[in-house]
Order: C-alpha cells, then structure tokens, then sequence
C-alpha cells in the first residue's frame, strides 16, 4: 500500500517545495522604492527618479554580491528603466518607453547642480526635472519661470516673471517655448506668477549660450518648458489649491498606444480676497491709474481675473511612429469703474485690460531605422493685448490693441554615422503677422498698422561624443533669409565640453543669434501703464533686426558632494532701440538704435551632505549702451546690476521638504536730477543717464512642504511659502516728473511679505 501510495507521496513533495520556493520568491519581491533605498546604502550612490513613475514597481531583490555594473544591468534587465551611471556617485534613473527622441539623450555632466532635479547637461544647457525636483525658497508650486531664476546670470530686476533678464538682456530678448511653441505672453498677475502650468509642464531646458541650430529668436537665451512623453497606463489626477488659484491635473489613459493630459487653474479672487491676492494687486497696481486717478475722479470695483487650460495628447501609432497634439488657452483681466460727480449727478464707466494667448501645435515623429529618425513640428501661436481706458472728465474712450499670430512649420532630421558621430539637419520657416491699434472716440482718431515678415531657415549641426564620454562636440550653422528685406544671416553655433582628471570639466560655448520682434514703450501710460509694452515687428529701419554674438569660457569640479563652477562671458547685442530699453529719464521719448555689450563672471558653490544640501552663488555683470545718436554716447545700460549674491538652503526626508535662503544684489541704475526742483522750460535736468542707484536689493525667502498619505492609492501635499519675510520694502524703479511747477518723484517698490499655501490631492 505505501509502495502504490508513493508517486502521489513524491508529488505532494514537489507540490509543497514549489509553493514554498513561490512563497520565497514573492516574499523577496519588494516595490522598487524600497530596494533603492537599501542599493543607495550598500554602493553608496544616489539614484535620482521620479517618484510617481516607479508606483506600483516591485522587484526581486538583487544578489550582494553584484558589482555596480552588474546591478545595473539586473535593474534594467528586471524594470521598465534604463539606468545611466553619470559619476560613480549618481545614477539617473528613466523610462524605457520614451523612444521617440529626434536627438542623442543629452547626458548629465553635473548633477544636482543646485538641488536634486536641476542638473547641467553635457550641451551646456540646464535641466529642470520637476518629477524629481526638491524644493527652493520661497517656491511651493514649482512655479515654472521663479525656478529658473536659481541659476546664477539670471534675475528679475522688478520680481516679475515677465520680466525676466538673462547676462543683462531684457525680457524680449528671451526665447519661451512650451512644447516647442514661442509664447509672446508667460505670466499671469501681469507677471508676477507663470502662466504655465506646473502640473502639466514636467521640464524646463534653460539656455544661456551654445543654443542648438535648431532654434531661432532669443539672443539672450532660450526657456523651453516640455510636457511629459511618456504614456501613462494608469488614471492619474491631482486638485489643489493655493492663496491665489484652485486647479486640476488629469493624465488619462486612452488605450495601450494612447493618453490624454489636461489641466486647468482659476483664480479664487471671486470667492476670497486672500493676503496674497491683495498684496499682488497692490504691486501691479503701484503708481498706475487703477490705483489713483485725479482728485475728481474716484476708482472703485477694482477685479482681477485669470485663468489658463493646457492640454497634451500622445498617440503611438506604431513602434515608429508618433502623433503629438498642444493646445494652450490663458487669459487675465483686469476691470475698475472710474466715478466722477459733476453738477450733482454721478457718472461712472469702466476701464479694463485684457491679456489673451492661444496655442495649438502638432508634431509628428518617426524612426525610420536605428540610424535615422525625423520629425515635423507645426504650431500656430496668437497673442492678445487689450485696453479699454474710459476718461469720464474728458468723456473720451481710448483703445488700444497689440495682436501677434505666428505659424511655424519645422522639419528636422537626425542620422546617426556610428557611436560617436551624429548629423542634424532641418528645415524651418516662421510667419510673423503683428498688429497695433490706437483708437480715440473723442477726437475722432484711429491708428492701425499691421506688418508681416517672413523667415526662412536651413540648419546643419554636427554630434560627436567620444568613446569614453569623456568629450562632447556640437557645432552647426544656421542659414536664415528675410524676404521682405532681402537679407540673408549665417549663425555658428558651438558647444564644446571636456571631462578631465576625473572630477574636472571644461567648456566653450559660442553662438550667433538674431531676433525679428521686440516689445517697445511708446508712452508710460499705455495700456493703463500697467503692461505697458507691445511687441512690435522689425522693419530694418528704424526697428532693426536684432542680432547677437556670444561666447563663454567655463570650469566646474564636482565631488564628494561638493560643486564648484565658474563661468566667464561676453556677449555683443547689435540692432537694439530706446524704445525697448525702457528709459524713464532724458531719453524716454527718444527714438533711436544701438547696440549693447556686457561681460561677467557667474560662480556657484553647492555641497551636499546626505538630505542637506547648501548652495551660494555669485554674479558678477558690467552692461554698456553704445547710441551714437544720443549726446552720451556710452553710458550704463538699465539692466546693469554689478553684483548678485544667492544663498540657499534645503533639506529634504521621505515626507518632508524645507528651504530657505536670500537674495541680494546692488541697486538698479537710475538718473537723478542735476538740481532738485530746477526745472528748464517745464523739463527736468537730469544728470547722466543712470550714474546713480538704487538702495541695494535684499529678501530672505522660505519654504515648508509637507507629503501624506491619506488612502492607498491617494497622497497629499501641504505647503507654505512667505515671500520677504523681513518684509523688506525694496526699491525696484524710480522715475521723475514735473507736477505744478516742481519735480515730482515717483518710487516702486517690491512686494512685502507675502505668505502662500497650497493643498494638493494627487489621486
């Protein structure tokens, strides 16, 4: 009987031994978090990932005995991630699935450069990864265009997000891209937050110099903010809100091949005048008519209103080929009633402003073959600005519009020769349509004028990367033709980078640039003097076509947690007009061209000790103005800050981020009077053009934000921010002005302490 019995015996045997190896193997499969938590202990390194990508991931926990190399080989071999070693120390941790890159990956040169989702790329850009990011002082919502002003060579000289100055250049001289599409309009509040959605918006590539070929415009330097490109297989969505908007973010699965992204933000100023909310008001409002008017004029039922929808579609068609949809809508508005009373009866109208963009963009990608990948990318971007001033005294209604609608069609291709050796190519034309409108009711007067300009673009860059990765070559021309007038501009452009003694890097950086559109100021008072600038196109007259010349020198050394990098540069910008320097003095009703120089140094020093990571940095910037026509003919320019100096802090654990830090730089150029209250036929006698200034700028920022889960598959963020909090009332701007036989000065001054909060429910 135990003889008969004895295969059944054998495999209940079998049976028992194999659920206890099952048992075993799924007792060792641990979410991916988890082992990289135990790895960054046992190799000491630090894998740097986005956490919501590796939700859901586990993974048998790898042998003690692999070496680095091996573990990273079982990690790809066992997780939908590739693994890049970039130092020995970091390891960047992406997704298999985004295949569809036109050009070589850029690889990671300096890591973590300020915080942990910053990084320096080996083409000389920076890179912003918002999935990983940490946090900054002051910054709890990520806010797009605040982030980038981290780095040391750009700042904001009025706090403004709209007015953003890279190595001395103003805002216009900036390229903003959102998924390819040149934006003429990036912030709401009339700049003082990003009109980009954070949510939706994942990285940001920042270019000082050595822009690639591909691009045009911007000669001081290039924002391009990309949404994610990845397809998501699960339902994702957050809602959230803060002290000055509620918003949603959705990441929708449509099929295996296909998903949708929208989201959407609104201002809450309807529902609660908030201390944040009434503190922006005060600051866009300072020395404009919505905040005084003349003593028989009073303004009352002062609105603000904004709100933006960003949406981002991905379909793979094959493993080749992808279809890419962009659309974006923002808007902002701004409405007051003027009340005046006269002979006993009260009269009331209403001003308002409004600032409009819309953008759509397809873009369409296919890999041909493991050497040759090409791309069309098509956008149609339009922007808005428009005034309605109502003058009850005068019972006269002024309007003014600044309309811009720009189509792009660009063509690009990439073959790789081998390994080391990669070809760009490509094919670009850009039609740009701006229209001006100054209406006057009473006396009748109406001003339109509308232009058009049309640009052709061929490009060709070459690739190298070395075997041992150690050197990275990128140089390419750019041809571009002007029609209308004829003209025909050649642009090199050269990155070049070199590792060397293992901790060192050196770079070059070199580049040729021109620009077709620039914001100018007619009068102070246009557009309620609120957003007074509007873009206006070249003529190659009076408004030349802008063009620049670049290079920089740089060496940064990174290890053991510490980062140090010096860059030195110079840049030449030719074609510039008074009009869009902004002048408030002698020269403000001046209309003539010049050009501007600038050279300067920025260092950052960074260490990182475990979660705590501490960073200073320093900028140093002398900007001249060069008009032959005006009677100095070189004098400072009006973004001429010598000296900037940013320190700040972070620590970060599993659940819990905070940040603090400082900002502080000389005082902004300004013009003085010769002789307070001496006055020459009603006109100021000024001195110099910007031989003074202002009282040096200093704001101390901090930052709290704090991760929770509240279900399973549910988390939440809580946060708060305060903005100056020693409440330091900074000069931003002065200017003067003749007010009943003496001069008048007026002063702007910064926002004071300003505190945030934000709730967000990722689901």
């Amino acid at each position: 009987m135990a003889i008969k019995n004895k295969p059944y015996f054998i495999y209940l045997i079998f049976l028992l031994f194999s659920f206890g190896l099952h048992a075993q193997k799924t007792a060792d499969r641990l979410p991916l978090t988890d082992v990289f938590l135990s790895l960054q202990k046992r190799y000491h390194i630090q894998f740097n990932y986005a956490e919501d990508q590796l939700e859901g991931i586990t993974v048998v926990t790898p042998s003690e005995n692999f070496t680095l190399e091996e573990l990273l080989r079982y990690l790809e071999s066992n997780t939908p991630f590739l693994f890049e070693n970039l130092d020995g120390t970091f390891i960047l941790v992406r997704s298999k699935k985004d295949i569809f890159e036109l050009q070589q990956l850029s690889e990671v040169v300096l890591s973590e450069y300020i915080i942990k989702g910053i990084n320096k790329l080996n083409n000389g850009s920076y890179d912003i990864d918002f999935k990983a990011f940490d946090i900054l002082p002051g910054v709890i919502d990520t806010d797009v265009l605040q982030a980038v002003q981290a780095f040391p060579g750009i700042q904001s000289n009025n706090e403004t997000v709209s007015n953003i100055n890279i190595r001395a250049g103003s805002h216009d001289q900036n390229l903003i891209l959102w998924d390819g599409i040149k934006m003429y309009q990036s912030g709401h509040f009339f700049g003082l937050i990003s009109m980009f959605n954070p949510q939706i918006t994942q990285e940001v590539n920042v270019l000082k110099n050595g822009t690639k070929v591909s691009l045009t415009d911007g000669v001081s330097g290039t924002i391009s903010m990309e949404t994610s490109s990845e397809i998501n297989n699960t339902f994702k969505g957050s809602l959230g809100v803060n002290f000055i908007d509620a918003n949603g973010f959705a990441d929708i699965p449509i099929s295996e091949k296909s998903s949708l992204q929208v989201a959407a933000r609104k201002s809450i100023s309807a529902v609660a005048e908030t201390p944040t909310y009434t503190n922006f008001f005060k600051r866009i409002s300072q020395n404009t008519e919505v905040e005084r008017n003349t003593t028989n004029i009073v303004n009352s039922d002062q609105e603000f209103d904004f709100y933006d929808t960003a949406l981002r579609w991905i379909y793979n068609i094959s493993d080749r080929d992808q279809l890419q949809v962009n659309f974006l809508n923002t808007y902002n508005e701004l409405r007051f009633n003027e009340n005046s009373i006269n002979n006993q009866f009260e009269t009331s109208r209403q001003s308002n402003l409004s600032q409009h963009s819309i953008a759509g963009a397809i873009q369409y990608n296919r890999i041909w073959n493991d050497k040759w990948q090409s791309a069309i990318e098509i956008y149609e971007t339009d922007y808005k600005l428009e005034a309605n001033n109502a003058n009850i005294l005068e019972q006269q209604r002024f309007q003014q519009e600044n309309i811009v609608s720009e189509t792009s069609v660009k063509l690009h291709t990439s073959y790789k020769l081998n390994e080391n050796v990669q070809l760009l190519n490509g094919y670009h034309i850009v039609e740009t349509k701006i229209t001006n409108l100054d209406d006057v009711d009473n006396p009748r007067f109406r001003s339109l004028v509308s232009e058009v300009l049309t640009t052709h673009g061929l490009f060709s860059q070459f690739n190298y990367k070395s075997f041992n990765n150690k050197t990275t070559l990128n140089f390419g021309v750019r041809y571009n033709y002007m029609n209308k007038f004829k003209k025909h501009i050649v642009e090199p452009r050269l990155t070049f980078i070199h590792k060397f003694l293992n901790d060192f890097s050196f770079e070059v950086l070199g580049e040729f640039k021109h620009q077709n559109t620039s914001q100018v100021i007619n009068f102070q008072n246009d557009f309620l003097g609120i957003e007074k600038r509007r873009w206006q196109l070249s003529n190659d007259l009076d408004i030349p076509v802008i063009k620049s010349k670049q290079v920089s020198f740089g060496v940064s050394y990174n290890k053991k947690g510490w980062l140090a990098s010096v860059d030195s540069y110079y840049k030449y910008v030719n074609g510039i007009t008074t009009q869009s320097q902004g002048f408030q003095n002698q020269y403000e009703f001046v209309k003539t061209r010049g050009h501007y120089d600038v050279y300067g140094l920025d260092v950052i020093l960074r260490k990182q000790i475990q979660n705590f990571n501490t960073w200073l940095s320093y900028s140093y910037m002398k900007s001249t103005y060069n008009f032959s026509s005006l009677p100095e003919k070189t004098f400072p320019s009006n973004f001429d800050i010598n000296h900037t100096i940013t320190y700040g802090m972070a620590y970060t654990m599993e659940y819990l981020k905070l940040s603090a830090g400082f900002n502080w730089h000389s005082g902004r150029p300004t013009t003085l009077p010769e002789v307070l209250n001496e006055i020459d036929d009603n006109t100021i006698n000024f001195e110099r053009s910007n031989s003074s200034q202002l009282a040096d700028y200093f704001r101390v920022d901090l930052s709290v934000l704090y991760d929770f889960k509240i279900g399973k598959q549910t988390k939440a963020d809580l946060g708060i921010s305060i903005w100056n909090i020693l409440n330091r009332r900074n000069e931003i701007n002065n200017f003067y002005r003749v007010n009943n036989g003496s001069i008048h000065e007026t002063l702007q001054r910064s926002l004071g302490i300003t505190p945030n909060a934000i709730l967000r429910i990722h689901f």
